[in-house]
């Protein structure tokens, strides 16, 4: 009687044990789900505030661009017109010269409109919104900009065309701005599982091994941005061999981190 006894008295201390370790295991693994919960709230709220900022700096590239148009080129167009028709009054024949130059303002007001209609530039794919920017550069000269593309085989996230796009944005910038280039090639290739960009100058480029040369503002952003979405993103350049930049994409990547493990161990439980 008193082995049964004993041996019950084991069994619920043994058995009181277990429940209390099971306790505090739950409350341990509580308190890590909460914090990573905590964690991904935080880096959510960092992904949109920074998805807004790289609108806003879009929105501004944008006014810019479209400032230095109507100054630079449409601006020039008329004014040579302008000074046509002054011409023409003492020689008829050059009206035609006057036609021309009215055309081809026209057309540079219709290409600058898809900079400024909203629902037009929502409407381009991330493939047509870099080649705006390329015909751009070209009908400004700022430099000879080509592009080659396959076709989209997937749709990606807006949220995502943005940053890349804010990526390339930054990089042409840097080019036309002090590479010192002539050309500018960019080639964007959509594989089954992932999206290949690349893009390069001519210009005098920098040592890109030289971790002092890569800290400026404009690269430092580049390669956030591209963290951000977790894209790789390489930047390769030499002096007087100019500098190219290859970002790789992939639509689909495993995210069973531990947070989404954990919260199915206890939906489970």
């Amino acid at each position: 009687m008193e082995r049964q006894e004993t041996a019950i008295l084991i069994a619920s201390v043994i058995l009181t044990v277990i429940i209390v370790v099971m306790i505090f295991l739950f409350i341990i693994f509580q308190k890590r789900k909460n914090s990573l919960l905590l964690q991904q709230k935080e880096a959510e709220k960092k992904y949109e505030t920074a998805i807004a900022e790289t609108q806003v700096e879009i929105r501004e590239e944008t006014l810019r661009n479209i400032s230095w148009e109507l100054h630079d080129n449409i601006g020039q167009l008329l004014t040579l017109a302008k000074i046509q028709v002054s011409l023409a009054q003492d020689d008829p024949r050059k009206l035609q010269e006057v036609t021309d130059t009215i055309t081809k303002s026209l057309t540079e007001l219709r290409a600058l409109s898809k900079l400024i209609n909203p629902d037009a530039i929502k409407s381009l794919s991330l493939t047509e919104a870099i080649t705006l920017e390329i015909e751009r550069f070209n009908r400004l000269q700022f430099i000879k900009a080509t592009i080659t593309s396959n076709e989209e085989i997937e749709i990606l996230d807006d949220k995502v065309e943005i940053i890349i796009f804010r990526i390339l944005q930054e990089f042409f910038t840097n080019t036309v701005k002090h590479s010192k280039a002539s050309h500018l090639h960019v080639n964007v290739h959509y594989d089954k599982d992932k999206l290949v960009i690349h893009a390069k100058d001519d210009g005098v480029g920098f040592n890109s091994k030289d971790s002092n040369s890569m800290q400026g503002i404009g690269l430092c952003n580049i390669q956030n941005r591209g963290k951000l979405i977790q894209a790789d993103v390489q930047l390769d350049s030499e002096e007087g061999k100019g500098t190219a930049i290859m970002l790789t994409y992939y639509y689909k990547k495993e995210n069973f981190n531990s947070l989404e493990r954990e919260s199915n161990f206890f939906d489970k439980e």
